[in-house]
């Protein structure tokens, strides 16, 4: 593996922040919502993957405990997610979504896909595929590097 050139990687961090930008994640509030971003990626992915328990979601989000009890707590009390009790081990408690949640999970997925078609609409279909092929290497050498990193911290 060869280091990449300093010009690349200040271009893939100008790109990185600016992304972050247009996707509206230095908002208060994403994706047309009344949510934070750690909200509205909670509801997506107890939507795509099913319910999770509170400890499994810090994992996917990457968020410490105090956070997502404080997170979930909220989207419980707006009436997002439902807690239940698992029928074999009553400490566990998978968080799935309520009807409203759902809804919820519908907007954003329209939102999302609005947003993604609009950008992609000028590109030909050689590069929309491009596109994705970077972003899915890119998240992939994101997560493989964060595992690593991680597992280094831990060795001390």
């Amino acid at each position: 593996m060869t280091d990449p050139d300093l010009a690349l990687v200040d271009d893939i961090r100008a790109a990185s922040r600016l992304m972050v930008r247009e996707l509206g994640f230095m908002e208060q509030t994403v994706a047309a919502t009344d949510y934070p971003p750690s909200a509205v990626h909670t509801i997506l992915e107890i939507g795509i993957r099913g319910p999770m328990t509170a400890m499994q979601l810090g994992q996917v989000l990457h968020l410490e405990k105090s956070s997502i009890s404080r997170l979930v707590r909220k989207l419980i009390e707006s009436g997002e997610l439902k807690e239940t009790v698992d029928p074999d081990d009553a400490r566990i408690k998978p968080l799935s979504l309520t009807q409203k949640g759902r809804r919820t999970l519908d907007a954003l997925h329209k939102f999302g896909r609005h947003q993604v078609t609009g950008a992609l609409a000028p590109l030909s279909k050689a590069e929309q595929k491009i596109v994705r092929e970077g972003l899915t290497l890119y998240a992939r050498a994101l997560k493989a590097w964060r595992a690593a990193d991680d597992e280094m911290q831990a060795l001390g």
